[in-house]
């Protein structure tokens, strides 16, 4: 007793006694897995002016309340700002009015509340064609720390198969509905313990462990993909899965298929687990969303999991935006997973670009950022920061924006292109290297005749063309000789030119020895040269006695022209047979 009133006492410190709930109607929905409560509350001010208000939450309930909000019926877009604090065995959120509330005033607020794991499956074991019940234990009373002089309670239920439900006069049930009160003069903090045991055939599904990996490129695109453990946490299985059973008969508390909603612009969607990718799935593109049928490989029977992971593309420009170095990522926390859908536990990851700083995340509710990570991939140096966000308990109600905002360079950009081009550079001088480099371990004696072979013949092909060209010069001196008749400059001109060539013919018949030293075969064709070369060069010696002889006087030119016309006519044969056998080689 004595700790009782202490406690009561106790309480006085946390909320106003001077303020009054004229008025409370409240709403249970426990049409699915979630409890939905939606309480409107008129507040009634007896006392100095206050800016705030408080609403209790049951110390046993409170483990499994998922979000709780409260707004101004006069202002309903505006959320209030909210606090939480723990008072012996209540939880009170605290929400701070836009303005004062002045003594004898009202104020209405409207407070929504989602609690998960609060329906129990009983029994706890079905057959896969029963149907599916369970039990909710809450408070008839509204659970204010103000006094409440009068309220309403409305339970909605998933169906009129009602087993049974505890009573507090004045109460009564029509089809799905069940009515508590209205009841008068209910103290603070005042409990009596609503238990409606009722079927409900909905989706007991839960995602225990929620992954969802978000990499921007400031190259146009976001990728995501999300990882999912789920289980149904609905009545059991009993005994063993019938196949045939299950296509004869219909069943209830099964899941075969469950929608997943994505945003409008989203790509390239994908949906597999660990066998690979999942066939049984239905895409359809809408003007504000892209709904996913995901059927799992096998239905969820209460107590059963599966995991899979899903992902898709979206364009960055709808949801990165800056000011010169000054970006910010505007996305979902998590997005419409299914109808109903409880969230334990999520780690959410965003993997921003190499060389971002200044980082700061802005969650819309309180949310665990974690340590930073580093990620390498592909042409990273020194890798991408990940921002690692943790949150626990989520439903519907948690589908909202995130803000992360960071500094980025635009030069950044030129990292990856850059990389690549001094990479190809690197490959190309080193491929030219390597081929020119010499890895044999022992030396190819025939690979190395050849090679010298080829050298020898193009160094003969080289000189039997100056030797042609000595020719030539033999001709221009003859013509000079005939038309100037100078006979000393005809002597010396053809002294140097028989030097030359004498000299040249030396070098050819060193290189023909050396031929014939590596490839014996090619003898008969460089004995060939010679004779034919020989014979050239007679008719070239005729060529210039005949010259000298007209130039004397001691041969007619009638005779000279008809002379000429036959050496040149032998040599020119002479010269096209050493051209093919030097072709030959």
């Amino acid at each position: 007793m004595k700790l009782l009133i202490f406690g009561l006492i106790l309480l006085q410190y946390y909320v106003s006694s001077e303020l009054i709930v004229t008025k409370a109607e409240r709403s249970i929905d426990l049409g699915s897995q979630l409890v939905k409560v939606s309480t409107q509350l008129s507040v009634f001010n007896g006392g100095s002016s206050v800016n705030e208000v408080s609403v209790a939450v049951e110390e046993e309930q409170y483990k499994y309340l998922a979000f709780i909000e409260a707004v101004n019926k006069k202002d309903e877009e505006t959320k209030l700002e909210v606090s939480s604090s723990k008072v012996k065995d209540a939880y009170l959120f605290t929400f701070k009015l836009g303005s004062s509330l002045a003594k004898d005033a009202s104020v209405t607020l409207l407070v929504e509340m989602v609690f998960s794991h609060s329906l129990e499956p009983f029994p706890a074991k079905i057959t896969q064609s029963e149907k599916q019940q369970v039990v909710y234990k809450g408070n008839t009373y509204v659970f204010s720390p103000y006094l409440v002089k009068e309220q309403k309670t409305t339970v909605k239920l998933a169906s009129s198969t009602i087993e049974s439900y505890s009573r507090l006069k004045p109460s009564s049930s029509s089809d799905n509905v069940i009515t508590y009160g209205p009841y008068k003069e209910a103290k603070a903090f005042k409990k009596h313990e609503m238990k409606i045991h009722f079927e409900n055939n909905s989706p007991f599904v839960i995602v225990n462990e929620m992954k969802r990996w978000i990499e921007v490129s400031h190259w146009g695109n976001i990728a995501v993909e999300e990882t999912y453990h789920m289980t149904h946490e609905g009545a059991k299985l009993k005994n063993h899965f019938s196949r045939y059973d299950y296509q004869r008969q219909p069943t209830h508390a099964a899941v075969k298929s469950f929608k997943t909603v994505l945003p409008a612009s989203a790509s390239d969607v994908y949906y597999r687990d660990e066998i690979g990718n999942i066939s049984t799935s239905n895409l359809l593109s809408q003007d504000d969303s892209v709904e996913v049928e995901l059927r799992p490989r096998f239905p969820l029977f209460g107590g059963w999991q599966t995991r899979y992971y899903l992902g898709y593309n979206l364009p960055a420009y709808q949801y990165l935006f800056n000011k010169g170095e000054n970006f910010a990522l505007k996305m979902r926390v998590v997005d419409h997973v299914f109808d109903d859908f409880v969230v334990d536990d999520l780690v959410l990851k965003i993997v921003l670009p190499e060389g971002a700083r200044n980082i700061k995340f802005v969650a819309p509710y309180e949310v665990v950022e974690g340590e930073q990570e580093n990620h390498k991939t592909y042409l990273d140096t020194s890798g991408r920061p990940v921002v690692v966000i943790k949150k626990k308990n989520l439903v519907e109600n948690h589908i909202q924006d995130f803000e992360l905002r960071y500094n980025f360079s635009k030069m950044q950009l030129l990292h990856e292109p850059l990389l690549c081009v001094v990479a190809y550079y690197i490959l190309f001088v080193s491929v030219i290297i390597l081929v020119r480099l010499d890895f044999s371990i022992t030396k190819d004696a025939a690979k190395e005749s050849r090679m010298k072979v080829a050298s020898l013949i193009d160094d003969l092909l080289g000189a039997c063309d100056r030797r042609s060209a000595i020719y030539a010069s033999f001709d221009t001196a003859l013509d000079k000789f005939k038309q100037g008749r100078d006979t000393g400059a005809f002597a010396n001109a053809t002294k140097k030119l028989r030097q030359d060539y004498t000299n040249l013919t030396q070098t050819i018949a060193d290189i023909c020895a050396g031929l014939v030293k590596e490839d014996a075969e090619a003898g008969e064709k460089l004995n060939d040269l010679k004779k034919k070369e020989t014979e050239r060069k007679v008719i070239l010696d005729q060529l210039i006695t005949l010259a000298e002889k007209v130039v004397a006087g001691k041969m007619g030119r009638p005779q000279y022209l008809e002379n000429e016309s036959n050496a040149m006519g032998k040599r020119g044969k002479l010269s096209d047979d050493i051209d093919a056998l030097l072709g030959t080689l």
